[in-house]
């Protein structure tokens, strides 16, 4: 990345102009991703966009489990129940 317009506070987020993030877009890609840092997108040195690692906020959700815990058996499930069906008669 060696730009001479990067800025970084120790620790901090990385700053970049547009110019040099629009030639090396890639380079800060992977530093978001590998290094989980925030890059800082300036234009005239002023911040105009921010690029910050994904969070996935809501967990991952599978087909299998989707309705655990969601029913309850109440007595015999197995057992007749008494009532004439139409195929008994």
């Amino acid at each position: 990345m060696g730009r001479k317009k990067e800025r970084a506070q120790a620790g901090g987020p990385l700053e970049v102009s547009a110019s040099d993030f629009k030639n090396g877009w890639h380079e800060y890609l992977d530093e978001v991703v590998q290094g989980r840092r925030e890059v800082i997108v300036t234009r005239y040195g002023r911040p105009v966009a921010r690029l910050v690692p994904y969070e996935d906020l809501e967990p991952s959700r599978s087909i299998f489990g989707w309705l655990a815990g969601t029913v309850t058996i109440q007595g015999d499930i197995v057992a007749p129940t008494g009532e004439n069906w139409d195929a008994d008669a």
